[in-house]
């Protein structure tokens, strides 16, 4: 049995009845309760350890970069010119005789400058100097000494040598292997501190990979060059150097 109107309520409807107009009952009243929302609680971050490791490599030089040149000095610009020019022509026969090819041979520089002579002040025009310098590419290096020592046989008083780089023509497997060495290098440090912290090493996070310079040469004892001929060159080993940045968890 339903609970009877208030009096306003039926007297309400007793007006909407008289109209000929529907009576709608009242929804019993609710209580609405709101659905408590679920709490979410941060996870604690991580305890984690952050170390760097460093990896060499090394390997024997495959590839000589040789700096030579020819300087001459004449009265005149043109007489300078010639000069340098027989030079230069001379320096190229010989190398490329000892078998440099002609796709490692490029210049580098080319000038054409006035010789003056200063005294007391004053500045007189002597002539003309006329060089022109070159990058070889020799890909035997037992070779370089033999090389170097034709172009001074080649050219006389003409000749310069600049300077003698070595190098690996392809780099891809020592920066592998100096990549390789730094991983572990930086995975042995991590181990040990989360042992020295009584914890356990968990997954790597993150691992980056720092600036590092190309290979360099790295002086030691060597045979010389060609057994005793030519110019005596001790090639040394060439080594790459990767630097690495390692995050690890520790559980």
């Amino acid at each position: 049995m339903s609970a009877p109107l208030p009096r306003t309520t039926a007297t309400l409807a007793v007006a909407l009845l008289a109209l000929g107009l529907p009576v709608l009952a009242a929804a019993p009243a609710t209580a609405l309760t709101a659905s408590a929302a679920p709490v979410v609680r941060n996870a604690p971050a991580p305890s984690t350890v952050t170390v760097t490791g460093v990896g060499s490599a090394t390997a024997a030089p495959d590839l000589a970069l040789v700096s030579v040149g020819v300087e001459a000095v004449g009265k005149t610009a043109q007489a300078a010119q010639v000069a340098q020019s027989k030079a230069a022509n001379a320096l190229l026969a010989a190398v490329r005789e000892r078998g440099v090819a002609e796709q490692d041979v490029r210049t580098e520089g080319l000038s054409l400058t006035p010789v003056y002579k200063y005294q007391d002040g004053n500045s007189t025009l002597t002539g003309y100097q006329a060089a022109q310098n070159f990058t070889l590419k020799v890909r035997t290096v037992a070779r370089t000494g033999e090389i170097l020592q034709s172009v001074t046989d080649a050219t006389g008083d003409a000749g310069r040598i600049h300077g003698v780089v070595f190098d690996v023509a392809d780099r891809t497997e020592l920066r592998a292997r100096a990549r390789e060495a730094a991983h572990k290098d930086a995975h042995a440090k991590a181990l040990q501190y989360a042992r020295l912290s009584g914890r356990h090493l968990g997954r790597l996070i993150s691992l980056t990979e720092g600036a590092s310079g190309g290979p360099s040469p790295v002086p030691a004892p060597a045979d010389v060059a060609g057994g005793g001929a030519g110019v005596p060159i001790a090639p040394g080993e060439i080594q790459d150097d990767v630097r690495v940045t390692a995050v690890y968890e520790l559980v």
